[in-house]
């Protein structure tokens, strides 16, 4: 009668310490679930502000190359050749290695 009644206990406590961690999961995976939510809407609400930021700079942009094209062209072609000399570069020093 003994064993019996310590098994039980052992069952009882195993049940207990099964339904503490469920409910200990359950609280956590809840958090979680918060979390992402919370970081998709941040996430979201970055990517409409990136958008309207590319949006208006968009807009600077080719108002400045209606009003000035000259200057424009003259500015890319600057650009392009800084990145070309840079590439060039690089892939010097990483042919040499």
């Amino acid at each position: 009668m003994l064993k019996h009644s310590g098994a039980d206990k052992a069952i009882q406590t195993a049940e207990t310490a099964l339904a503490n961690t469920q409910h200990a999961a359950s609280q956590a995976l809840n958090g979680l679930s918060h979390a992402m939510d919370h970081g998709l809407v941040r996430a979201h609400d970055a990517g409409v502000q990136l958008r309207e930021a590319a949006r208006h700079t968009s807009l600077d942009a080719s108002s400045a190359i209606r009003h000035d094209p000259v200057k424009s062209v003259l500015i890319a072609a600057a650009t392009g050749a800084a990145l070309m000399a840079l590439v060039s570069l690089l892939t010097r020093s990483y042919s040499r290695d």
